[in-house]
């Protein structure tokens, strides 16, 4: 089982990048899927979820109203849309999924990839 993340990179802040996760190995259409980051220093910290579905999303207050995450269970893949980014957006973002607890928990979810570097810069 794997979980590819990519779509990372240095942007202004004010900017936007797409993130994006492909899952292979097996099917996850299934599963809740969700987004962590984490910073130099500090813990990983959660970002969005998504139901199996789609139907249902979580967010972190601090991306609330900028960041979007989708999904396309036909290509295994699951999204973040970030808009309107800030410097202290700045972190690795780690895809995860297979949710098992609640869906803000880092240690909740089975998998994870190998994360994507996001920088953005004043």
């Amino acid at each position: 089982v794997q979980l590819q993340a990519s779509g990372g990179g240095l942007v202004q802040a004010g900017g936007s990048l797409r993130l994006s996760c492909a899952a292979s190995g097996r099917t996850f259409s299934s599963v809740d899927m969700g987004w962590f980051r984490q910073a130099p220093g500090k813990e990983r910290e959660f970002v969005a979820a998504v139901t199996w579905s789609g139907s249902n999303t979580y967010y972190a207050d601090s991306v609330k109203g900028r960041f979007t995450i989708s999904r396309d269970n036909a290509k295994n893949t699951v999204y973040l849309q970030m808009n309107s980014l800030k410097p202290e957006d700045t972190a690795v973002y780690y895809c995860a999924a297979d949710r098992s607890g609640n869906y803000y928990n880092p240690y909740g979810y089975r998998y994870y990839g190998q994360g994507t570097q996001v920088t953005v810069s004043s």
